[in-house]
């Protein structure tokens, strides 16, 4: 879809739900089941292909917080405090080439992952300074990962994306991901969002 397309909310954070949202909805999902498709089958170069040159990855830490402070609270800012992650599409490559070497501690033998995406909506549209279109998204996952025999890890949470339409097609420019766990389970983080 490479018309532009004009936000009409219905009520505030609410794109209308007409025929173009639709459209360009399923076009979004296509992406993100076709990315999750790549980093389950371990084609970590061709979705590093996928990322927008000027990407922002995320993963705020989480708080238990006193009831009404979540808003202000529950998440760590990416400016301000630590968090999981907080790359760029130069150091995603670097993680990448590391896991290719073969000899990456916490992937070796690699990682059995089923990551599974839903709850996709689209809740922006925007064009950017280069007159790409950019949408956001939320969306929920789940994934699943083995390791070596008996390691078994879930996550369980949400993305908020910036997805743009380039000449060379779509590319995730901004990914935060929310993992509802205050105390990371796993033993690592060795896998992608």
């Amino acid at each position: 879809m490479t018309e532009a397309v004009v936000q009409t909310a219905v009520k505030p954070g609410r794109l209308a739900r007409d025929d173009r949202y639709f459209s360009l909805k399923r076009e979004i999902e296509e992406f993100l089941f076709d990315e999750a498709q790549l980093l389950d089958e371990r084609d970590f170069k061709a979705w590093i292909d996928t990322l927008a040159e000027d990407l922002r990855y995320f993963m705020p830490m989480e708080f238990n917080v006193k009831f009404g402070d979540h808003a202000r609270g529950e998440f760590t800012q990416r400016r301000e405090h630590m968090s999981w992650f907080n790359e760029g599409k130069w150091t995603l490559n670097k993680r990448v080439e590391q896991i290719l070497t073969g000899v990456h501690w916490a992937e070796e033998p690699l990682s059995r992952v089923c990551r599974l995406v839903s709850n996709v909506q689209l809740t922006a549209l925007q064009t950017s300074q280069a007159g790409e279109l950019e949408v956001d998204v939320s969306s929920r996952f789940l994934i699943y990962q083995n390791r070596c025999e008996y390691e078994q890890y879930f996550f369980v949470g949400d993305r908020l994306d910036r997805i743009r339409l380039t000449a060379e097609g779509w590319r995730l420019a901004r990914r935060e991901i929310r993992l509802h766990q205050n105390v990371l389970l796993a033993k690592n983080l060795s896998i992608f969002f």
